[in-house]
C-alpha cells in the first residue's frame, strides 16, 4: 500500500500550567525549526509532568491529524482560534494521515526515523482544561479522532518538510478507527477484542487490558 505523507510541523517541549487548577502540563508544545533529534523515549527535548501515562518508549512520539482540527473547530466554535496544529499536545502533525488509513503495528520512515504505531492516544481532562470546554475530550474519543503514538525502531532525526512513509503493515484489519470501534462497544465481539489484543505491534499494555477484557466477557456469557 502506497500511504506517504509530509510532516507540516515538529512539535517537542512546552511544559506548562492548566487552569484553573493549576496542574503541570506537557500538553503546550514548542514548534521546531529544523532537525529534532528522535531517541527510543522520543524527541530529544520533549517534556511529561506525568510520565506514569505520558512518554516512555511505548508512547515516545504523538501524530495527530492536522484536518482532525477542523472537525474540532466546528464541534467547539467559541476555541476555533485556539485548535491549530500542536495544541492538543501532538510532537508531529501532518494532513493525510488519520485514523482511518493508520492502522495498528504500522512502520513509517519519518525523515531518517523509522516509528511503529503502538496504539492511539487517549485522551484526558487535560484537554478539556487547555481549552476551558468540559466536553472536548469526550467528543474527541467518541468521533474516534485521538491520534496515535509511535514506538522508536530506529533513532534519527525528524523536521518540517519531510517525508512520512509506510514501510509495513501488520493488520489490514485494525486502523485506528477500527481499534476503538471494538474498545468503545459496549458489548463487543469477543473474536474481534481477542483478535485485536493478537494484533502485532500493540503495545503490550493494551494486550493485557484487552485479553482480560475478552476472558471477563466470556465469563458473563457463561454465567447467564
Amino acid at each position: 500500500m502506497n500511504l506517504t505523507s509530509i510532516i507540516d510541523h515538529v512539535f517537542a517541549g512546552g511544559m506548562g500550567v492548566l487552569k484553573p487548577e493549576g496542574q503541570r502540563s506537557g500538553i503546550f508544545k514548542q514548534r521546531r525549526s529544523g532537525p529534532a533529534r528522535v531517541e527510543l523515549q522520543g524527541i530529544v527535548g520533549d517534556e511529561h509532568a506525568d510520565r506514569r501515562v505520558h512518554g516512555g518508549p511505548e508512547k515516545a512520539v504523538h501524530h495527530y491529524a492536522a484536518e482532525n482540527y477542523q472537525r474540532l473547530a466546528q464541534a467547539f466554535a467559541q476555541c476555533a482560534p485556539e485548535l491549530i496544529p500542536g495544541s492538543l499536545g501532538e510532537n508531529i502533525s501532518a494532513f493525510g494521515l488519520s485514523e482511518r488509513n493508520v492502522h495498528i503495528g504500522d512502520v513509517f520512515r519519518v525523515g531518517s526515523a523509522v516509528l511503529q504505531v503502538s496504539q492511539p492516544r487517549s485522551p484526558c481532562w487535560k484537554i478539556n482544561h487547555r481549552f476551558d470546554a468540559e466536553r472536548m475530550s469526550m467528543h474527541v474519543a467518541k468521533e474516534r479522532i485521538t491520534g496515535w503514538y509511535y514506538r522508536v525502531l530506529q533513532p534519527g532525526f525528524v523536521e518540517a518538510g519531510d517525508t512520512i512513509e509506510l514501510l509495513e503493515r501488520q493488520t489490514q484489519r485494525f486502523s485506528i478507527d477500527e481499534f476503538w470501534q471494538v474498545q468503545l462497544s459496549h458489548r463487543p465481539v469477543i473474536d474481534d477484542v481477542l483478535a485485536l489484543a493478537d494484533t502485532g505491534g500493540l503495545a503490550e499494555d493494551w494486550k493485557r487490558r484487552l485479553s482480560e477484557r475478552a476472558k471477563w466477557l466470556q465469563k458473563a456469557l457463561q454465567n447467564k
